[in-house]
C-alpha cells in the first residue's frame, strides 16, 4: 500500500480531517482549516516526502503542504487555486470533489484563508499572511 494510500485510508476512516504518512510514520489532526499544517511546521516537524490526506483543501492548505515539503496530496474536497498551486509546484494532487472556492465555516462567503493567499505565491510570505489573518479573526 502507497503511503498516499494509507493515509486517505485513515481519513476515510473517520475521526481525522489531516492525515500523513510516510513509511512507519503516520500524523494525524482532527483540528479544521489550516490548523493542522500551521502546528506542524510551528512545532518544526519534518514532513519532507510524506503523502497527505486532508477533508478541505484551499490555496493556503495547498501553500503550507508544499512549504513543508510533502510529496504528494489528497483531499475529499479541493479549490481550483490548490490545485493551479500544487501543479505549478509539482506536487502530485488527487481529488474527491473540484470546487471553484473553499466556502467559510458559516456558508456565506469565500473562506478567508483562500482570500488572504489569493495574490500569494511564496510560501513564506503566506505563512505571514495566514498567521495574520487568523489573529485578527480570533480579536473579532
Amino acid at each position: 500500500m502507497s503511503n498516499l494510500e494509507k493515509a486517505k485510508g485513515i481519513l476515510k476512516s473517520g475521526g481525522c480531517t489531516c492525515v500523513l504518512c510516510k513509511d512507519e510514520q503516520v500524523y494525524t489532526s482532527t483540528k479544521r482549516g489550516v490548523a493542522p499544517m500551521l502546528e506542524f511546521i510551528d512545532n518544526g516537524t519534518d514532513l519532507s516526502g510524506f503523502s497527505a490526506a486532508d477533508k478541505v483543501i484551499g490555496k493556503a492548505a495547498a501553500m503550507l503542504f508544499c512549504h513543508a515539503g510533502v510529496a504528494e496530496v489528497y483531499a475529499d474536497v479541493m479549490s481550483k487555486a490548490a490545485a493551479e498551486f500544487l501543479a505549478a509546484n509539482d506536487v502530485p494532487f488527487s481529488y474527491g470533489t473540484l470546487a471553484e472556492n473553499i466556502i467559510n465555516r458559516k456558508g456565506d462567503g469565500i473562506c478567508p484563508m483562500e482570500q488572504v493567499t489569493a495574490n500569494i505565491y511564496n510560501t513564506d510570505e503566506a505563512i505571514i499572511a495566514i498567521k495574520k489573518r487568523l489573529e485578527e479573526l480570533r480579536k473579532g
